[in-house]
Protein backbone atom coordinates (compact mmCIF):
# COMPACT_ATOMS: atom_id res chain seq x y z
CA UNK A 1 0.00 0.00 0.00
CA UNK A 2 1.38 3.04 -0.95
CA UNK A 3 1.07 6.32 1.57
CA UNK A 4 0.63 10.03 0.50
CA UNK A 5 1.86 12.32 3.21
CA UNK A 6 0.07 15.18 3.97
CA UNK A 7 2.75 17.37 3.28
CA UNK A 8 2.65 16.03 -0.59
CA UNK A 9 -0.32 18.10 -0.59
CA UNK A 10 -0.84 21.21 -1.97
CA UNK A 11 -4.11 23.40 -2.89
CA UNK A 12 -3.88 25.65 -5.78
CA UNK A 13 -6.53 28.07 -7.37
CA UNK A 14 -8.30 26.45 -10.06
CA UNK A 15 -8.63 27.77 -14.04
CA UNK A 16 -9.65 26.45 -16.93
CA UNK A 17 -7.01 24.03 -18.86
CA UNK A 18 -4.94 24.65 -21.92
CA UNK A 19 -3.64 22.63 -24.29
CA UNK A 20 -0.39 23.29 -22.78
CA UNK A 21 -1.85 22.05 -19.35
CA UNK A 22 -2.92 18.89 -20.79
CA UNK A 23 -0.08 17.72 -22.53
CA UNK A 24 1.76 18.68 -19.60
CA UNK A 25 -0.80 16.25 -17.43
CA UNK A 26 -1.08 13.69 -19.41
CA UNK A 27 3.03 13.66 -19.80
CA UNK A 28 2.82 13.59 -15.99
CA UNK A 29 0.52 10.50 -15.76
CA UNK A 30 2.20 8.51 -18.52
CA UNK A 31 5.81 8.98 -16.48
CA UNK A 32 3.97 8.59 -13.30
CA UNK A 33 2.91 5.22 -14.58
CA UNK A 34 6.24 4.23 -16.10
CA UNK A 35 7.53 4.85 -12.85
CA UNK A 36 4.75 2.90 -11.06
CA UNK A 37 5.59 -0.05 -13.35
CA UNK A 38 9.50 0.07 -12.99
CA UNK A 39 8.75 -0.07 -9.38
CA UNK A 40 6.39 -2.45 -9.20
CA UNK A 41 8.31 -5.15 -11.92
CA UNK A 42 11.47 -4.49 -9.40
CA UNK A 43 9.17 -5.44 -6.38
CA UNK A 44 8.06 -8.53 -8.15
CA UNK A 45 10.96 -9.77 -8.80
CA UNK A 46 12.21 -9.55 -5.52
CA UNK A 47 8.67 -11.06 -3.81
CA UNK A 48 8.83 -13.74 -6.15
CA UNK A 49 12.55 -13.93 -5.52
CA UNK A 50 11.76 -14.21 -1.67
CA UNK A 51 9.23 -16.92 -2.30
CA UNK A 52 10.17 -18.85 -5.14
CA UNK A 53 11.16 -22.25 -2.82
CA UNK A 54 8.24 -21.86 -0.13
CA UNK A 55 6.01 -23.88 -1.50
CA UNK A 56 2.78 -24.01 0.78
CA UNK A 57 2.45 -26.35 3.12
CA UNK A 58 -0.98 -28.77 2.54
CA UNK A 59 -3.29 -28.51 5.43
CA UNK A 60 -4.08 -31.96 6.41
CA UNK A 61 -7.23 -32.44 5.45
CA UNK A 62 -5.98 -31.24 1.56
CA UNK A 63 -2.78 -33.97 2.56
CA UNK A 64 -5.30 -37.11 3.56
CA UNK A 65 -6.94 -36.13 0.40
CA UNK A 66 -3.57 -36.80 -1.65
CA UNK A 67 -3.10 -39.79 -0.14
CA UNK A 68 -6.17 -41.45 -0.58
CA UNK A 69 -6.54 -40.48 -4.17
CA UNK A 70 -3.19 -42.32 -4.53
CA UNK A 71 -4.41 -45.41 -4.05
CA UNK A 72 -5.89 -46.70 -7.41
CA UNK A 73 -2.78 -46.08 -9.08
CA UNK A 74 -0.46 -47.96 -6.12
CA UNK A 75 -2.54 -50.41 -6.58
CA UNK A 76 -2.63 -50.38 -10.01
CA UNK A 77 1.30 -50.39 -9.78
CA UNK A 78 1.03 -53.91 -7.94
CA UNK A 79 1.40 -52.25 -4.20
CA UNK A 80 -1.00 -54.15 -1.69
CA UNK A 81 -3.41 -52.48 0.50
CA UNK A 82 -1.58 -53.82 3.41
CA UNK A 83 1.52 -52.58 2.50
CA UNK A 84 0.43 -48.89 1.58
CA UNK A 85 -1.56 -48.66 4.91
CA UNK A 86 1.51 -49.47 6.76
CA UNK A 87 3.35 -46.96 4.61
CA UNK A 88 0.83 -43.94 4.88
CA UNK A 89 -1.24 -44.60 7.83
CA UNK A 90 -0.63 -41.59 10.46
CA UNK A 91 1.39 -39.84 7.81
CA UNK A 92 1.61 -35.93 8.20
CA UNK A 93 3.69 -33.61 5.87
CA UNK A 94 6.71 -32.27 6.34
CA UNK A 95 7.22 -28.94 6.85
CA UNK A 96 10.72 -29.01 6.96
CA UNK A 97 11.14 -31.05 3.18
CA UNK A 98 9.32 -27.75 1.50
CA UNK A 99 12.15 -25.25 3.19
CA UNK A 100 14.83 -26.98 2.09
CA UNK A 101 14.06 -26.55 -1.99
CA UNK A 102 16.72 -25.01 -3.59
CA UNK A 103 19.17 -24.93 -1.12
CA UNK A 104 21.52 -27.68 -3.04
CA UNK A 105 25.28 -26.87 -2.38
CA UNK A 106 26.64 -27.37 -5.93
CA UNK A 107 23.93 -24.26 -6.52
CA UNK A 108 24.52 -21.96 -4.19
CA UNK A 109 28.27 -22.37 -3.08
CA UNK A 110 31.22 -20.74 -5.30
CA UNK A 111 32.24 -23.33 -7.13
CA UNK A 112 35.72 -23.15 -5.67
CA UNK A 113 33.95 -23.12 -2.11
CA UNK A 114 32.13 -26.25 -3.16
CA UNK A 115 35.44 -28.33 -4.06
CA UNK A 116 37.13 -27.19 -1.33
CA UNK A 117 34.75 -29.18 0.32
CA UNK A 118 34.64 -32.21 -1.86
CA UNK A 119 38.01 -32.57 -1.87
CA UNK A 120 38.90 -31.75 1.85
CA UNK A 121 41.47 -33.41 3.97
CA UNK A 122 39.16 -35.13 6.25
CA UNK A 123 36.88 -36.94 2.92
CA UNK A 124 40.52 -37.56 1.35
CA UNK A 125 41.73 -38.80 4.71
CA UNK A 126 38.31 -40.80 5.39
CA UNK A 127 38.15 -42.33 1.52
CA UNK A 128 41.51 -43.32 1.97
CA UNK A 129 40.21 -45.46 5.44
CA UNK A 130 36.95 -46.32 3.88
CA UNK A 131 38.39 -47.31 0.60
CA UNK A 132 40.96 -49.91 2.16
CA UNK A 133 38.28 -51.73 4.28
CA UNK A 134 36.22 -52.24 0.86
CA UNK A 135 39.60 -52.67 -0.98
CA UNK A 136 38.11 -56.25 -2.14
CA UNK A 137 34.84 -55.14 -2.98
CA UNK A 138 35.47 -51.94 -4.77
CA UNK A 139 38.48 -54.41 -6.94
CA UNK A 140 35.62 -57.06 -7.75
CA UNK A 141 33.20 -53.97 -8.27
CA UNK A 142 35.62 -52.54 -10.54
CA UNK A 143 35.94 -55.92 -12.91
CA UNK A 144 32.26 -56.66 -13.51
CA UNK A 145 31.34 -53.13 -14.20
CA UNK A 146 34.45 -51.35 -15.88
CA UNK A 147 33.72 -48.46 -13.52
CA UNK A 148 36.86 -46.79 -12.04
CA UNK A 149 36.98 -48.09 -8.66
CA UNK A 150 38.03 -44.27 -6.79
CA UNK A 151 35.00 -43.45 -8.91
CA UNK A 152 33.05 -45.48 -7.17
CA UNK A 153 34.27 -44.79 -3.74
CA UNK A 154 34.19 -40.54 -4.76
CA UNK A 155 30.83 -40.68 -5.68
CA UNK A 156 30.06 -42.84 -1.99
CA UNK A 157 31.82 -40.22 -0.47
CA UNK A 158 30.06 -37.14 -2.01
CA UNK A 159 26.74 -38.67 -1.53
CA UNK A 160 26.99 -39.74 1.81
CA UNK A 161 30.25 -39.21 3.41
CA UNK A 162 31.38 -42.87 2.68
CA UNK A 163 27.69 -44.47 4.28
CA UNK A 164 28.34 -41.59 7.54
CA UNK A 165 25.22 -39.99 6.49
CA UNK A 166 22.62 -41.09 4.32
CA UNK A 167 19.74 -38.85 5.76
CA UNK A 168 16.96 -39.66 8.79
CA UNK A 169 13.72 -38.10 7.09
CA UNK A 170 11.22 -41.07 5.77
CA UNK A 171 11.60 -41.26 1.91
CA UNK A 172 7.34 -41.58 1.83
CA UNK A 173 7.01 -38.93 4.04
CA UNK A 174 9.09 -36.41 2.04
CA UNK A 175 7.75 -37.55 -1.18
CA UNK A 176 4.19 -37.22 -0.09
CA UNK A 177 5.05 -33.69 1.16
CA UNK A 178 6.44 -32.59 -2.13
CA UNK A 179 3.83 -34.50 -4.19
CA UNK A 180 0.42 -33.40 -2.29
CA UNK A 181 2.49 -29.53 -2.11
CA UNK A 182 2.71 -29.30 -5.89
CA UNK A 183 6.59 -29.16 -5.86
CA UNK A 184 7.26 -30.71 -9.08
CA UNK A 185 4.00 -32.77 -8.15
CA UNK A 186 3.73 -35.55 -11.01
CA UNK A 187 7.70 -36.14 -10.92
CA UNK A 188 7.72 -36.72 -6.84
CA UNK A 189 3.93 -38.78 -7.19
CA UNK A 190 5.42 -41.53 -9.54
CA UNK A 191 8.55 -41.38 -7.11
CA UNK A 192 6.15 -41.76 -4.38
CA UNK A 193 4.47 -44.88 -5.91
CA UNK A 194 7.75 -46.59 -6.92
CA UNK A 195 8.77 -46.27 -3.51
CA UNK A 196 6.04 -48.33 -2.35
CA UNK A 197 6.86 -51.00 -4.98
CA UNK A 198 10.03 -51.15 -3.04
CA UNK A 199 7.96 -52.14 0.56
CA UNK A 200 6.49 -54.33 -1.84
CA UNK A 201 8.93 -56.13 -2.64
CA UNK A 202 10.49 -56.51 0.99
CA UNK A 203 14.13 -54.94 0.24
CA UNK A 204 13.66 -52.76 3.37
CA UNK A 205 10.94 -51.85 5.92
CA UNK A 206 9.02 -48.75 6.25
CA UNK A 207 10.78 -47.44 9.48
CA UNK A 208 14.53 -48.22 7.78
CA UNK A 209 13.39 -46.26 3.96
CA UNK A 210 15.09 -43.06 5.12
CA UNK A 211 16.96 -40.62 2.64
CA UNK A 212 17.01 -37.23 2.01
CA UNK A 213 14.37 -34.47 2.04
CA UNK A 214 13.97 -34.97 -1.80
CA UNK A 215 13.42 -38.68 -1.62
CA UNK A 216 17.30 -39.33 -2.50
CA UNK A 217 18.03 -43.11 -0.45
CA UNK A 218 20.60 -45.06 1.21
CA UNK A 219 24.42 -44.51 1.11
CA UNK A 220 23.89 -44.04 -2.94
CA UNK A 221 21.07 -41.60 -2.72
CA UNK A 222 19.31 -43.37 -5.68
CA UNK A 223 15.78 -41.68 -5.88
CA UNK A 224 12.96 -44.96 -6.10
CA UNK A 225 13.10 -45.06 -10.01
CA UNK A 226 16.69 -45.19 -9.85
CA UNK A 227 16.76 -48.00 -7.39
CA UNK A 228 14.57 -50.15 -9.57
CA UNK A 229 16.26 -49.72 -12.56
CA UNK A 230 19.73 -49.89 -11.04
CA UNK A 231 20.23 -51.04 -7.70
CA UNK A 232 21.96 -54.54 -7.02
CA UNK A 233 22.12 -57.16 -4.51
CA UNK A 234 25.71 -57.95 -4.05
CA UNK A 235 26.18 -59.75 -1.71
CA UNK A 236 23.30 -62.39 -2.23
CA UNK A 237 21.01 -62.01 0.58
CA UNK A 238 18.34 -61.52 -1.33
CA UNK A 239 17.47 -57.99 -0.71
CA UNK A 240 18.89 -54.71 -2.77
CA UNK A 241 19.78 -53.22 -0.06
CA UNK A 242 21.62 -49.30 -0.36
CA UNK A 243 21.08 -48.25 3.05
CA UNK A 244 23.18 -50.69 5.20
CA UNK A 245 24.80 -53.28 2.69
CA UNK A 246 28.01 -51.41 1.69
CA UNK A 247 28.82 -54.10 -0.89
CA UNK A 248 25.12 -53.11 -2.59
CA UNK A 249 25.93 -49.68 -2.52
CA UNK A 250 29.19 -49.72 -4.03
CA UNK A 251 27.58 -52.18 -6.66
CA UNK A 252 24.74 -50.14 -7.27
CA UNK A 253 26.57 -47.25 -8.21
CA UNK A 254 28.90 -48.87 -10.57
CA UNK A 255 26.30 -50.39 -12.31
CA UNK A 256 24.55 -47.32 -12.53
CA UNK A 257 27.67 -45.62 -14.16
CA UNK A 258 28.16 -48.69 -16.54
CA UNK A 259 23.97 -48.32 -17.93
CA UNK A 260 24.68 -44.44 -18.16
CA UNK A 261 27.55 -44.48 -20.27
CA UNK A 262 30.64 -45.24 -18.54
CA UNK A 263 33.15 -46.16 -21.27
CA UNK A 264 35.61 -49.17 -19.47
CA UNK A 265 39.69 -47.42 -19.61
CA UNK A 266 38.78 -44.11 -19.97
CA UNK A 267 39.35 -41.33 -17.37
CA UNK A 268 36.94 -38.34 -16.37
CA UNK A 269 39.50 -36.01 -17.92
CA UNK A 270 42.26 -33.93 -17.32
CA UNK A 271 43.50 -30.45 -15.74
CA UNK A 272 44.47 -28.41 -18.68
CA UNK A 273 46.60 -25.13 -19.28
CA UNK A 274 45.88 -23.21 -22.25
CA UNK A 275 47.85 -20.83 -24.90
CA UNK A 276 47.42 -17.74 -24.23
CA UNK A 277 45.99 -16.54 -27.13
CA UNK A 278 43.62 -19.18 -26.88
CA UNK A 279 40.20 -18.20 -28.62
CA UNK A 280 37.06 -19.59 -26.74
CA UNK A 281 35.15 -18.13 -29.95
CA UNK A 282 36.66 -20.97 -32.58
CA UNK A 283 36.51 -23.91 -28.91
CA UNK A 284 33.08 -23.91 -27.75
CA UNK A 285 32.84 -25.43 -24.83
CA UNK A 286 31.24 -28.75 -23.87
CA UNK A 287 31.67 -29.54 -27.82
CA UNK A 288 34.10 -32.69 -28.20
CA UNK A 289 36.71 -33.22 -30.21
CA UNK A 290 40.09 -34.92 -30.75
CA UNK A 291 42.55 -35.23 -28.02
CA UNK A 292 44.73 -34.78 -31.09
CA UNK A 293 42.75 -31.42 -32.25
CA UNK A 294 43.43 -30.07 -28.36
CA UNK A 295 46.99 -31.05 -28.69
CA UNK A 296 47.37 -29.06 -32.08
CA UNK A 297 45.58 -26.34 -30.48
CA UNK A 298 48.39 -25.73 -27.93
CA UNK A 299 46.31 -27.55 -25.04
CA UNK A 300 48.39 -29.59 -22.51
CA UNK A 301 48.11 -31.69 -19.79
CA UNK A 302 48.33 -29.33 -16.11
CA UNK A 303 50.91 -32.88 -15.68
CA UNK A 304 52.92 -32.00 -18.15
CA UNK A 305 51.97 -35.48 -19.67
CA UNK A 306 50.99 -36.10 -23.12
CA UNK A 307 47.74 -35.82 -24.78
CA UNK A 308 46.51 -39.57 -25.53
CA UNK A 309 46.57 -40.34 -29.02
CA UNK A 310 42.93 -41.84 -29.23
CA UNK A 311 39.74 -40.53 -27.82
CA UNK A 312 38.16 -37.28 -27.43
CA UNK A 313 37.32 -34.37 -24.85
CA UNK A 314 35.27 -31.08 -24.32
CA UNK A 315 36.35 -27.93 -22.97
CA UNK A 316 35.51 -26.96 -19.17
CA UNK A 317 35.82 -23.67 -17.68
CA UNK A 318 33.56 -24.13 -14.25
CA UNK A 319 34.90 -20.77 -12.88
CA UNK A 320 35.12 -18.52 -16.52
CA UNK A 321 38.81 -18.26 -18.19
CA UNK A 322 40.41 -16.55 -14.94
CA UNK A 323 40.02 -20.26 -13.48
CA UNK A 324 40.89 -23.97 -13.72
CA UNK A 325 41.06 -25.75 -16.97
CA UNK A 326 39.64 -28.83 -18.18
CA UNK A 327 38.81 -31.67 -20.67
CA UNK A 328 36.51 -33.74 -19.83
CA UNK A 329 35.15 -37.23 -21.62
CA UNK A 330 31.96 -38.65 -21.97
CA UNK A 331 32.60 -40.64 -18.71
CA UNK A 332 32.31 -37.48 -17.00
CA UNK A 333 28.71 -37.05 -18.25
CA UNK A 334 27.93 -40.19 -17.16
CA UNK A 335 28.61 -38.48 -13.62
CA UNK A 336 26.65 -35.60 -14.08
CA UNK A 337 23.65 -38.30 -14.67
CA UNK A 338 24.36 -38.71 -11.24
CA UNK A 339 23.62 -35.06 -9.91
CA UNK A 340 22.95 -33.16 -12.82
CA UNK A 341 25.60 -30.23 -11.75
CA UNK A 342 29.23 -29.37 -13.18
CA UNK A 343 30.35 -28.80 -9.99
CA UNK A 344 28.91 -32.23 -8.38
CA UNK A 345 30.77 -33.96 -11.55
CA UNK A 346 34.24 -31.99 -10.87
CA UNK A 347 33.91 -33.27 -7.48
CA UNK A 348 33.86 -36.52 -8.13
CA UNK A 349 36.23 -36.24 -10.62
CA UNK A 350 39.00 -34.63 -8.41
CA UNK A 351 38.02 -36.35 -5.42
CA UNK A 352 38.69 -40.15 -7.35
CA UNK A 353 42.38 -38.54 -8.45
CA UNK A 354 42.91 -37.50 -4.87
CA UNK A 355 42.11 -41.38 -3.66
CA UNK A 356 43.82 -42.69 -6.25
CA UNK A 357 46.89 -40.38 -5.15
CA UNK A 358 46.91 -37.55 -7.58
CA UNK A 359 47.69 -33.72 -6.34
CA UNK A 360 45.50 -32.03 -6.19
CA UNK A 361 44.83 -28.71 -9.25
CA UNK A 362 47.66 -26.69 -10.58
CA UNK A 363 46.17 -23.88 -11.02
CA UNK A 364 44.30 -21.51 -8.68
CA UNK A 365 40.75 -20.15 -7.95
CA UNK A 366 39.65 -16.88 -8.84
CA UNK A 367 38.26 -16.39 -5.91
CA UNK A 368 38.48 -12.60 -6.24
CA UNK A 369 35.67 -12.68 -8.28
CA UNK A 370 32.50 -11.66 -7.12
CA UNK A 371 29.76 -14.42 -7.98
CA UNK A 372 25.88 -14.31 -8.29
CA UNK A 373 23.85 -14.85 -4.76
CA UNK A 374 20.64 -16.86 -5.18
CA UNK A 375 18.58 -13.46 -6.28
CA UNK A 376 21.11 -11.87 -8.77
CA UNK A 377 20.29 -15.35 -10.42
CA UNK A 378 17.11 -14.91 -10.72
CA UNK A 379 17.56 -11.70 -12.06
CA UNK A 380 20.31 -12.82 -14.43
CA UNK A 381 18.19 -15.13 -15.80
CA UNK A 382 15.27 -12.93 -16.47
CA UNK A 383 17.87 -10.70 -18.14
CA UNK A 384 18.71 -13.72 -20.47
CA UNK A 385 15.12 -14.76 -21.44
CA UNK A 386 14.31 -10.44 -21.85
CA UNK A 387 16.58 -11.37 -24.70
CA UNK A 388 14.83 -13.82 -26.15
CA UNK A 389 17.34 -16.64 -24.98
CA UNK A 390 16.04 -20.20 -23.75
CA UNK A 391 16.91 -21.03 -20.03
CA UNK A 392 14.29 -23.70 -18.81
CA UNK A 393 12.40 -22.69 -15.69
CA UNK A 394 13.41 -19.59 -13.61
CA UNK A 395 14.68 -21.32 -10.78
CA UNK A 396 17.99 -19.47 -9.50
CA UNK A 397 19.88 -22.37 -10.66
CA UNK A 398 22.81 -21.55 -13.38
CA UNK A 399 22.66 -24.75 -15.58
CA UNK A 400 23.80 -25.82 -18.83
CA UNK A 401 21.58 -23.69 -20.79
CA UNK A 402 21.48 -20.64 -19.14
CA UNK A 403 25.43 -21.13 -19.49
CA UNK A 404 24.86 -21.43 -23.21
CA UNK A 405 22.95 -18.19 -23.28
CA UNK A 406 25.66 -16.65 -21.72
CA UNK A 407 27.98 -17.58 -24.11
CA UNK A 408 25.92 -16.76 -26.95
CA UNK A 409 25.07 -13.01 -25.49
CA UNK A 410 28.82 -12.70 -24.22
CA UNK A 411 30.32 -13.21 -27.94
CA UNK A 412 27.28 -10.66 -29.81
CA UNK A 413 28.46 -8.48 -27.33
CA UNK A 414 32.20 -9.10 -27.91
CA UNK A 415 33.32 -10.60 -24.78
CA UNK A 416 35.20 -13.53 -23.80
CA UNK A 417 32.56 -16.11 -24.43
CA UNK A 418 33.60 -18.61 -21.48
CA UNK A 419 30.08 -19.00 -19.78
CA UNK A 420 30.46 -17.89 -16.60
CA UNK A 421 27.86 -15.96 -14.80
CA UNK A 422 29.32 -12.89 -12.33
CA UNK A 423 27.95 -9.83 -11.01
CA UNK A 424 30.05 -7.91 -13.56
CA UNK A 425 28.55 -9.42 -16.02
CA UNK A 426 25.06 -8.98 -14.91
CA UNK A 427 25.97 -5.32 -13.87
CA UNK A 428 26.45 -4.92 -17.66
CA UNK A 429 23.41 -6.90 -18.53
CA UNK A 430 21.35 -4.01 -16.37
CA UNK A 431 23.24 -1.15 -17.84
CA UNK A 432 23.28 -2.25 -21.84
CA UNK A 433 20.19 -3.22 -23.39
Amino acid sequence: MFDFGRQNIRIVPTRPLGRRDVFFSLGQVLRTFVLLALFCAGWLVVASASARSQERVPDEAQFQSFITGLWPDARAAGVSRATFDAATGGLTPDAAVLRMIGKQAEFVKPIWSYIDDAVSKSRVGRGLARGAEVERTLARVEEHYGVDRYVVLAVWGMETNYGGFSGKLGTIRSLATLAAAGHRGPFFRRELIVALQILEQGHVAPENMLGSWAGAMGQTQFMPSSFMKHAVDWDGDGHKDIWSSVPDALASTANYLAEHGWIKGWTWGYEITLPKHFSLRTHEPNEYRPFAHWAKAGVKRADGVHMPEAGEGALLLPAGRNGPAFLVTRNFAAIKTYNASNAYALGVSLLSDRLAGSPGLSAKWPVHERVLDADQSYELQRQLARRGYHIGDFDGKIGEKAQVAIRHYQRQAGLEPDGFASVPLLERMRTKP
